[in-house]
């Protein structure tokens, strides 16, 4: 089966070489007439293929000049049909000897599928009441040397289609749209946020520092002043300096690098939003993410309830909201409240056998942690909000009052999944610095993901930094949510992918 397989590709490859060749042979022929298509450097058009679909009233009988990739022809002797292709839409175009004249008529038959054109012409409808332009004058404007998959199959190798996604969005109409929608989501969030008064902010990639959240950095070098630097895994503590700074609502959507595994929900590079508001706390974050969501899901869908990969989900505010040790309690009834000491939290998880990863692991906060994991995750379908965190997990959150052992701490769950994480943030830097000696422990200990000690921030909340809510949110998951994609590769347009040896 194999060598049948290898066999197929070689085969495949040398027809693709072929045609290959025909298509710079045409070029060449092209270059030495003096019509280098490569040398044009402007087109004028003055419409898209979508703008006259949409208002054809308007075009009809009228001259327009489009232009795109030629996707279809049919060629029938002194008359022949293209289609192009554009950033809106295709359009169908019809094309005669007695319009174009002999000489440019025959040009056209040469060019080929993928070729980029220009057509001047005016609008109608065929008889089979298709809008189409009448070609009164045609350019090539780029040739395409490489062919295009077949039409009818499509590109539909998944690996391929990351790889390539230049082809994919030519061949796929549906990648493109997705891409149109994570965009106009983007684009939403920051309308919602600026119009409450958030300030948008950029900060550093590059950090002597890792902090801001548990994860392993990629490490980069510093030539000029000769020093290792990490690249961001979190913004927040920027952020929050910011707060300290005086300004009461900031926030900055960009790129964070955690040097992880890949799956369908984890890619190396991926995009958050981070927002924090002073004066507020972790239950106003719930409604901002509430009002984020929805507003999101009524802007691409025009709905608040929306299907993900078959499972409905309902958007609409008022989601659940219920502590982590309640949570668990629900699900396989366990009550955490029952149990105080790191010891019978140790052996409650070995009499479920529940995993504990290491040494450092071995607290009452780390087990609830790891019976949330194991039981209730999962089943967490509908939005929900999941609060009051262990200590242990959150080294930047403030403490409940009514039990120092957790703190004021949320995640937000949909389909099974996290989408956001928030804070009623730490502003005591007493507090905070013991946090952070825990984190140096465990990275001492082998804890690759642990925080490090970040002397500036604690000297920030010295300051003094007012209470602040604060939030992060996984654009990438949510834009996965809103366009119904498997994979956080299908929306990214140029994920992480493992180099292969040839790439033809």
């Amino acid at each position: 089966m194999q060598e049948n397989n290898n066999q197929n590709k070689e085969t495949e490859e040398l027809d693709i070489n072929h045609l290959m060749q025909i298509r710079r042979d045409k070029l060449v022929e092209l270059q030495q007439e003096g019509k280098d298509p490569y040398q044009i450097t402007k087109f004028d058009r003055n419409c898209t293929a979508g703008e006259i679909k949409e208002n054809y009233d308007e075009f009809e009988g009228k001259d327009v000049t489009v232009c795109g990739r030629i996707i279809a022809k049919r060629i029938m002797g002194k008359a022949s049909f293209c289609t192009i292709q554009d950033s809106d839409e295709k359009i169908q175009s019809y094309v005669s000897i007695n319009d174009l004249g002999e000489e440019s008529y025959k040009a056209f038959k040469t060019w080929d599928i993928g070729d980029i054109i220009g057509i001047t012409g005016f609008v109608f409808k065929t008889r089979t009441e298709e809008i189409s332009v009448h070609a009164k004058e045609i350019t090539l404007l780029s040739k395409s040397l490489r062919p295009l998959p077949e039409k009818f199959h499509g590109l539909k190798d998944v690996d391929l289609r990351y790889r390539q996604r230049y082809v994919d969005l030519i061949m796929n109409p549906e990648v493109k749209k997705t891409f149109e929608m994570r965009s106009q989501i983007i684009t939403e969030i920051r309308r919602i946020l600026d119009e409450k008064g958030y300030l948008e902010v950029d900060t550093p990639m590059l950090n002597t520092i890792s902090g801001g959240a548990t994860a392993k950095p990629f490490i980069t070098h510093h030539n000029a002043l000769n020093i290792d630097m990490y690249l961001r895994i979190a913004t927040e503590l920027n952020l929050k300096r910011l707060i300290v700074g005086g300004y009461d609502k900031v926030y900055e959507m960009g790129r964070i690098f955690r040097n992880e595994g890949m799956d369908i929900r984890h890619n190396p590079e991926f995009t958050t939003i981070e927002l924090y508001e002073a004066y507020a706390d972790y239950h106003d974050m719930m409604d901002m993410v509430e009002e984020l969501f929805s507003k999101c899901a009524m802007k691409v869908r025009g709905t608040t309830i929306v299907t993900y990969q078959g499972q409905e989900i309902d958007l609409t505010p008022g989601w659940k909201r219920i502590s982590m040790i309640d949570a668990i309690k629900e699900a396989c009834g366990v009550d955490f409240n029952t149990i105080n000491t790191d010891e019978e939290a140790v052996a409650l998880a070995k009499e479920r056998n529940i995993e504990i990863p290491d040494k450092t692991k071995e607290t009452r906060g780390d087990v609830i942690s790891l019976f949330f994991d194991e039981y209730v995750e999962k089943t967490l379908v509908q939005p929900t909000f999941i609060y009051d965190y262990p200590i242990e997990i959150s080294p930047l959150a403030k403490k409940k009052k009514e039990d120092p052992r957790l703190t004021e701490r949320f995640e937000v769950f949909i389909g099974g999944r996290e989408y956001g994480n928030a804070f009623s943030e730490l502003n005591d830097p007493i507090d905070q610095y013991e946090r952070f000696k825990k984190q140096v422990e465990a990275r001492e200990a082998g804890d690759e993901e642990a925080g490090m000690m970040d002397e500036d921030f604690i000297q920030a909340l010295e300051i003094g930094m007012p209470p602040t809510g604060g939030l992060g949110i996984g654009i990438d998951r949510l834009i996965m949510l809103l366009t119904d994609s498997p994979s956080i590769r299908d929306v990214l347009l140029f994920p992480t992918m493992k180099p292969i040896n040839n790439v033809s």
